[in-house]
């Protein structure tokens, strides 16, 4: 619990998730109450809700101030899907056009029979 012998620094007086304090001891001695951030959670992939791996979790504000190349991974569907979904949608998408193809050749040959 915090010491009685410190305030809150911001307009809230609460103790809420949002305003947590820890107490620090500046060189002069005096107990001051630090801000804690909260803590950003980890983007998830769309499909499996799995944690993306190559993508740090950070605050939504944060998110904005960072570079590009950190919120995305280098592939197709990179900052939203996981790898392993990706290829399940490239094989599936693969095996529906083959049996467009195959469906296709069959219908030749029975017009080919009649």
């Amino acid at each position: 619990m915090p010491s009685s012998r410190i305030t809150y620094r911001r307009r809230n007086p609460y103790n809420t998730r949002s305003n947590r304090i820890r107490v620090i001891k500046t060189p002069g001695g005096a107990l001051r109450a630090l801000h804690i951030k909260k803590r950003g959670s980890a983007p998830r992939c769309g499909d499996c809700k799995t944690k993306l791996s190559g993508i740090p979790a950070l605050r939504p504000r944060e998110y904005s101030q960072v570079s590009k190349p950190t919120k995305t991974v280098s592939r197709a569907y990179g900052g939203s899907r996981c790898g392993n979904c990706v290829q399940d949608r490239i094989v599936r998408a693969f095996l529906i056009e083959e049996q467009k193809i195959v469906k296709k050749v069959l219908k030749e040959a029975a017009a080919k029979k009649k």
